[in-house]
């Protein structure tokens, strides 16, 4: 039986890089907001960029919230899509408002300006990762491969995280709770390792 891949469609992400790296992989996937699809599919990603409050905007107003929260087959966030994941992000609408935005809400967390003294933000280009545990999607992955980073924002390290950065402070490169998994880099520009990871995602 053919495994079927659904590209979580925010309407506020570029998808067609995402989409490409899994198509190397498998041909059975595809782009959709449709519930009915999503909740069909054998594994989910869900991409993102931008800014918090406009995905999660996007993802109300498309009425994708309960479905995602309600998913039971392998769920992997990427980059934006891993902060989504969390309770809530410190990245609000207007600098100054007075609430954090609330997320998804299906691992806990918080996601939170990183405070990195006199490093340059946005964390951007290549760093390495740790993985805590190597028997998911970091399987065949060594200590202190290199993957491809572009944020400001950032998970804490907790004990729902599956993989370990740092730049200027520690943060959760990857975090994991039940059959949601959520990568703050872009394994779809990190090359073989990006790969490898998408591979086993797929595998799960």
């Amino acid at each position: 039986m053919r495994q079927r891949s659904v590209i979580i469609n925010t309407g506020c992400a570029n998808i067609s890089s995402v989409k490409f790296a899994i198509e190397r992989l498998t041909s059975h996937v595809q782009v959709s907001d449709d519930p009915a699809i999503i909740a069909a599919s054998d594994k989910v990603i869900l991409p993102g960029v931008g800014s918090a409050n406009a995905a999660m905007n996007s993802i109300q107003q498309k009425q994708l919230v309960n479905c995602i929260q309600g998913l039971t087959q392998p769920v992997l966030g990427v980059c934006l899509g891993m902060q989504l994941m969390v309770a809530s992000s410190e990245e609000k609408a207007q600098q100054d408002a007075p609430f954090d935005t609330p997320c998804l809400n299906v691992i806990p967390g918080q996601v939170k300006r990183m405070q990195v003294g006199d490093l340059r933000l946005p964390h951007m280009g290549w760093n390495t990762v740790i993985p805590v545990n190597n028997d998911t999607i970091f399987k065949g992955i060594p200590a202190d491969t290199y993957f491809y980073f572009v944020h400001s924002f950032a998970v804490e390290v907790s004990a729902h995280t599956l993989a370990k950065c740092d730049y200027g402070m520690p943060f959760s490169a990857a975090i994991q709770r039940d059959n949601f998994f959520g990568v703050q880099f872009h394994p779809e520009r990190s090359g073989e390792a990006g790969a490898t990871l998408l591979e086993n995602f797929l595998n799960l």
